[in-house]
Formats: C-alpha cells, sequence, structure tokens
C-alpha cells in the first residue's frame, strides 16, 4: 500500500501578486523552492489562511532574494496580494518508507518571504 504526505511546505507566506492574465500557475522565489524541496512544474496545493480557499496549481521559479509569491492566471481570483498562505506539496510513499520520511518544512519571514 502506498499513501500521500507532505513532502514540502512552505509556511505562511504573503502573497505579493496576482496576475490574473498570466497561463497559470504561482511564481515563488528560487531560494524558498530550494529550501522546501520544490522542482519547477511541481504540483502544489495552496491554502488561502485570510479566506479559507484551498486549491491547486504548479510552480514557476522567481528570482532569488526577492521574496516573491505571485498567483497567475485563474488562481490569482483566488488571493489577494497580502493574503498570507501556505504551499504544500505532496509525495506517494510506502507505508514503511512513510514513517520515516521527513519532509522540508520552511518558514520565512512572513513580511519578507525570504529564509531568516
Amino acid at each position: 500500500m502506498q499513501i500521500h504526505v507532505v513532502k514540502s511546505k512552505i509556511h505562511r507566506v504573503t502573497v505579493t501578486g496576482a496576475d490574473l492574465n498570466y497561463i497559470g500557475s504561482i511564481t515563488i522565489d528560487e531560494d524558498l523552492m530550494e529550501a522546501a524541496n520544490l522542482i519547477e512544474g511541481e504540483k502544489v496545493q495552496i491554502v488561502n489562511i485570510n479566506n479559507g480557499e484551498r486549491f491547486e496549481t504548479y510552480t514557476i521559479k522567481g528570482n532569488r532574494k526577492s521574496g516573491e509569491i505571485t498567483l497567475n492566471g485563474p488562481a490569482a481570483r483566488r488571493v489577494q496580494k497580502g493574503d498570507v498562505i501556505i504551499i504544500i506539496a505532496y509525495g506517494i510513499l510506502g507505508i514503511e518508507e512513510a514513517k520515516v520520511f521527513k519532509p522540508a518544512l520552511v518558514f520565512p519571514n512572513e513580511k519578507s518571504n525570504l529564509l531568516t
């Protein structure tokens, strides 16, 4: 049997932009992506602390040390600049592997979105 487990989490970052006219996705500062073990194009779940929205999209690398967290395309309707979100990616593991697996959990500065 295999189960879905949290692989990566960027906890409480502030949305810096919402671009409705972009194709779709979430642009994330590349430093945050690396710290959270996320790759470009990876499916992620977005949890909006401000309004309770939960939705899925995929990642795009943003500029390093920019603190950028921009929701693009239709996802831009689910957030507003200044909202606080959590970004989560999941993996599929066997039960025994899942029992010892340690996810990459990142807790950046909520105001700047930078690693401290």
